[in-house]
């Protein structure tokens, strides 16, 4: 399957990118559902990762999670043990 997989993180709290946020990406076996880390990436400073996160063949078709770590994001900023989010999943089929 032709195409690429990119995300673009924002920080809506403070109206710019979510630099420096790390980012998990999963995929899930068909059969059993358990999830298959591929990589863990953290965002640029545009909150983009530098490159895709799959690019051209590695891209199948699939259902695959994104786990946003928010909490560690605003550590510092909430009450340390019991952020308001913490890893944040996004799950999704291609």
């Amino acid at each position: 399957m032709a195409g690429r997989l990119t995300t673009h993180v924002l920080d809506t709290a403070r109206g710019r990118p979510a630099a420096g946020m790390s980012v998990e990406l999963f995929r899930l076996d068909p059969e059993t559902g358990e999830r298959k880390s591929l990589k863990t990436v953290s965002t640029n400073d545009d909150g983009r990762t530098d490159t895709p996160l799959l690019d051209g063949e590695e891209l199948v078709r699939g259902v695959y999670e994104l786990v946003f770590e928010v909490g560690d994001y605003f550590l510092g900023e909430e009450i340390p043990d019991l952020p308001f989010l913490d890893r944040v999943p996004v799950r999704f089929g291609v």
